[in-house]
């Protein structure tokens, strides 16, 4: 009789992001395929909604990158590997890799990390730090974009061993993102409690509060399309918290202030449900000014049949079928977002149905989280079959 297969996910935080609800899905789905399942993160919002009937949980400082509680982490993560027998260790961070690498050495067990994001670098000591996720058994890159920049920045520590560097593309529930799954009624209390017109074309941009997110590009072709008189009315929502970016809000504020746009731009702070948000937009923007790793937003527009915009960079690229299931504009152009904007409201109704099954699609073939997680799990045993 087999043994079963041990994995420990090790992330900073739970919360929201990509990373975050890839590590959740993954670990749920491998009590499925008879495996057990374990979480080491510090804390966050998605940790209440772990099933600890499939999933065991432990709280550690990860998310730090002081070398103290990292060798504190190594010690308690080398216990823990060897009092619950694990096989696999799977890192998603660069401070808990580290953590990782060491206990796995020292336990002989195999070490898997994934890429979630460009780590870029501007001295050696930076790419030693960053080089922790390429020192893994199993390295699995997002996307091909992350799969062309680990080979161009760290594709030297590929040369000498038998590493293996593979795409998993990141994947959704879409069975959660989808549009017949929506209650009317909560499309009309979201609506109503954050005051939406619902009659006028709703632009919605998701994402956290940062700079490279874009919502200055997307601020700045507002106002070029409320100076246009040829185009429905429309009323737009900034969905994402500040996470304690308190200056760069009050920023984008200001620039709401400046062009006047106060009734047309509204600023959401969070959705405990996405697929609402998703719901009642008309059209999707993604304005990220630097690459995205994979583009969340983009995919999960997309399943939920809205039309999506992305900058042409990074992730999206890929995720987009770019004329069919959503576009692309050029990146960091405010005037080119504008026009392509222009361009989808200026749509009938049965193009953007098309558009939107398109989109879905494509997010059922390419990066449903079944198959990622799937596919990740066949790479999980064959790790484990070249240690026997």
């Amino acid at each position: 009789m087999k043994k079963k297969i041990k994995v420990l996910q090790v992330i900073p935080t739970l919360g929201y992001g990509g990373a975050e609800t890839g590590c959740y899905d993954l670990a749920h789905f491998l009590p499925e395929k008879g495996c057990k399942s374990f979480i080491i993160t510090s804390g966050g919002e998605l940790i209440k909604y772990i099933d600890k009937k499939k999933v065991k949980v432990f709280s550690l400082p990860v998310q730090s990158k002081n070398p103290i509680l990292i060798l504190f982490n190594t010690i308690i993560i080398f216990f823990i590997i060897l009092i619950y027998n694990i096989n696999i260790v799977h890192a998603r961070s660069r401070a808990p890799a580290w953590s990782c690498f060491i206990a796995t050495k020292l336990s002989l067990r195999k070490f898997v990390t994934t890429f979630h994001g460009t780590y870029n670098f501007n001295n050696k000591i930076k790419k030693f730090y960053n080089s922790i996720m390429v020192r893994a058994n199993l390295v699995i890159a997002g996307s091909n974009f992350i799969f062309s920049h680990i080979n161009e920045s760290y594709g030297n520590f590929f040369s000498k061993n038998t590493r293996k560097l593979l795409v998993i593309f990141r994947g959704i529930n879409t069975n959660y993102f989808n549009p017949q799954k929506i209650l009317p009624i909560k499309l009309d209390k979201f609506s109503k409690k954050n005051n939406i017109d619902r009659n006028k074309f709703i632009i919605l941009l998701p994402g956290r509060l940062t700079y490279w997110k874009g919502q200055k590009i997307f601020i700045e072709a507002i106002k070029l399309l409320s100076e246009r008189s040829d185009i429905p009315p429309l009323e737009t929502i900034i969905l994402g918290s500040d996470q304690g970016r308190t200056v760069y809000k009050k920023q984008l504020i200001g620039l709401v202030q400046q062009y006047r746009l106060g009734k047309i731009i509204k600023f959401i702070d969070h959705c405990e449900e996405m697929p609402i948000a998703y719901g009642i937009a008309n059209l999707v923007c993604s304005c990220s000014t630097e690459p995205e790793a994979f583009g969340r937003i983009s995919v999960e527009a997309q399943s939920m049949q809205v039309p999506i915009i992305a900058s042409d960079i990074g992730g999206s690229r890929e995720t987009i079928i770019n004329d069919k299931s959503g576009y692309l504009f050029k990146n960091k152009d405010p005037k080119a977002l504008a026009d392509t904007i222009i361009m989808v409201m200026q749509k009938d109704y049965n193009s953007l149905k098309s558009i939107g099954f398109e989109g879905r699609k494509n997010v059922l073939k390419r990066f449903d989280v079944d198959k990622m997680c799937q596919t990740t799990f066949t790479e999980y045993k064959k790790l484990i079959e070249l240690s026997r």
